[in-house]
């Protein structure tokens, strides 16, 4: 089941994926939620935390586990994902700093890093809610296209298209780091429900070519289309090229 809701626009957008993750929150007030970063979910944050501040939420039982981190970056870099979600989310409510995770950029042993971070995941039950933005070229957290869907937790070569859009959230652009850990996709297909967003025309054509083509590890974020509670809230322009009117399985 596809259920796509249009918004006006990204402060639109925003609302409507707080919303769907706040009542994640209220309903199991101790539910683990799957995290994302980028631009995509920085509103989606920003509402969560308003309402928590006016006292409709709290993530006081929550857990978290994030879907990907830079290889090589401390925590406290202010290009790492854990400065990220510390920033915009877990500085400003009343969640355990404790019961946040993030994978290690700076692990010694990738693989024993990736063998923790799955076995973190299945010791907490699995993730209730996943978060989710989508790449141009369709990766979903650092699961880039490849000739086979990558199955959990795992270190990745960033292609150059990746890199190059990363580019401008460093200073130097030989800053970028060209390999991050990533939840696999069996991670992410494994969470109970799914919440991916989109915005702006620019994500026109991948939304498109996700969710109304071919399922392929070409284009990851396809196989979203196969999971049994998968949400999408994305604006009008990340909608322009997609015809919801022919969709039986939708709600729109």
């Amino acid at each position: 089941m596809i259920r796509i809701y249009k918004a006006k626009d990204y402060n639109d957008l925003s609302r409507k994926a707080a919303n769907i993750i706040s009542a994640q929150i209220i309903m199991k007030p101790n539910c683990v939620l799957g995290l994302a970063t980028g631009s995509s979910p920085v509103g989606t944050y920003r509402q969560l935390v308003e309402w928590y501040k006016k006292g409709d939420l709290d993530f006081s039982e929550v857990h978290t586990v994030n879907l990907d981190e830079y290889k090589g970056l401390s925590g406290d870099n202010t290009e790492s994902y854990r400065y990220f979600m510390n920033t915009n989310l877990f500085e400003h409510v009343n969640i355990n700093i404790a019961n946040t995770n993030v994978p290690n950029g700076q692990a010694v042993d990738p693989e024993a890093e990736c063998r923790r971070y799955n076995e973190l995941i299945r010791s907490l039950g699995g993730i209730d809610l996943q978060l989710l933005g989508i790449g141009h070229n369709g990766h979903i957290g650092f699961n880039e296209p490849e000739e086979a869907f990558e199955k959990e937790t795992h270190l990745v070569a960033l292609t150059q298209s990746t890199i190059e859009a990363n580019a401008r959230l460093f200073d130097d652009p030989k800053d970028v780091p060209h390999y991050a850990f990533t939840m696999g996709i069996k991670s992410i297909m494994q969470a109970r429900k799914i919440l991916i967003i989109a915005s702006g025309a620019d994500k026109a054509q991948i939304m498109h070519d996700a969710f109304f083509g071919p399922v392929t590890p070409k284009i990851p974020a396809s196989i979203l289309q196969i999971h049994n509670d998968l949400t999408i809230v994305a604006d009008e322009a990340a909608l322009s090229q997609t015809d919801l009117k022919g969709m039986k399985n939708s709600d729109y």
